[in-house]
């Protein structure tokens, strides 16, 4: 069964609010990655004011919840403070991906097929016909 977590976007300060989080949950983060850490996307140099930022954080606050987030990349537009979540979908299969991310996008705009990433995951972003932002992960080796 699929688990859904809450995905945050930050303007710049998601590792100020996570080390926030951190201190009021009293957890470690799981990951933490920054942007530097990247190959390079179709051969576009990386903006030094975004090397240090966060490309991807998760930090377990339950058994069964991870809080995840990232910096928003300024090149992509400016994140809506109230409106910078997505949900994030975990599943136990590369077919339970495929079949929720097929289903979520019915009538709503794919803006990340899913793929293998250099992160060792297959992963999607799509908005629902709804316009929620959603996120579909399968880990090929599962973390914890």
């Amino acid at each position: 069964m699929a688990q859904v977590n809450p995905y945050l976007t930050f303007n710049g300060n998601c590792e100020e609010a996570f080390s926030f989080y951190k201190d009021v949950f009293g957890k470690e983060f799981q990951f933490i990655g920054r942007f530097k850490d990247m190959p390079s996307q179709d051969g576009k140099e990386l903006a030094d004011n975004m090397k240090e930022k966060i490309m991807h954080v998760s930090l377990p606050i339950s058994e069964e919840t991870i809080l995840m987030a990232s910096d928003a990349n300024p090149e992509m537009g400016r994140v809506i403070e109230g409106n910078n979540f997505s949900l994030s979908v975990g599943t136990k299969s590369k077919e339970e991906a495929d079949k929720i991310f097929a289903g979520l996008s019915t009538g709503g705009k794919v803006i990340l097929p899913m793929a293998d990433t250099f992160w060792g995951a297959y992963f999607g972003m799509l908005t629902d016909r709804f316009n929620i932002g959603w996120m579909v992960n399968y880990d090929h080796t599962p973390q914890g």
